[in-house]
């Protein structure tokens, strides 16, 4: 298989961000007087969207008190986006790699579009990507396969030479339900059982780099 394009997940998947979102989830929560949530607990929230984190840190509130709740969240997690957060070890030469070979690389990530700019501009890291999508990018999220789709159309790449690059189920079955070939990156926020499914698994970037542009798929 020859690869063309590679949409890649951000969070947990380049980005180890997890104590940034910790820290903005429990200044949220201070904000409300309730008590903060370990790391583990909020890497089990991650992956659906803000608005989602937001809901399951906050149970059952009142929906005016979602909606403030997602104003600090973003406005606390915009301010402080990379105070701990980092690429992973090797992401940074893989994407290097990449680029070099020629192939054509996408960010398909749940977060909202302008905060994935925003963490990736901090990490100095925009400029490999052609598309950045996030979940506020398209009519629907990961898992459904149409963010996938859209990024393929604006990379101008078909499923047969394109791959799904992510930490979570979300990652998996959009790659699946969009005809693409995935490999599960198992150094993320997600679970090994969130990657069954996928066509193959990752255990570092510098392992997923030849994958991508050595070989192939």
């Amino acid at each position: 298989m020859k690869i063309c394009g590679v949409l890649f997940d951000l969070d947990g998947t380049l980005v180890d961000s997890l104590e940034d979102l910790t820290d903005a989830v429990n200044h949220m929560l201070a904000t409300f007087g309730k008590p903060e949530l370990a790391t583990d607990a909020v890497r089990r929230m991650v992956g659906k969207g803000a608005r989602h984190l937001v809901q399951q840190a906050l149970s059952a509130d009142p929906a005016a008190d979602i909606e403030r709740g997602l104003q600090l969240f973003l406005e606390f997690n915009a301010g402080h986006i990379a105070d701990k957060s980092r690429l992973y070890p090797g992401a940074r030469e893989m994407l290097d790699k990449l680029a070099a070979a020629g192939i054509r690389m996408a960010i398909v990530s749940n977060k909202n579009e302008a905060m994935s700019r925003l963490i990736l501009q901090a990490l100095d890291a925009e400029g490999y990507f052609s598309v950045i999508s996030g979940g506020d990018s398209c009519a629907e999220m990961k898992p459904s396969p149409l963010p996938l789709l859209q990024a393929m159309e604006q990379l101008g790449t078909t499923p047969g030479t394109t791959v799904m690059v992510g930490d979570s189920i979300n990652d998996i079955q959009a790659g699946r339900r969009a005809g693409i070939t995935t490999i599960g990156c198992s150094w993320g926020f997600g679970y090994p059982e969130e990657l069954v499914d996928a066509t193959l698994i990752a255990a570092s970037c510098p392992e997923l780099e030849p994958l991508l542009v050595q070989r192939g798929v």
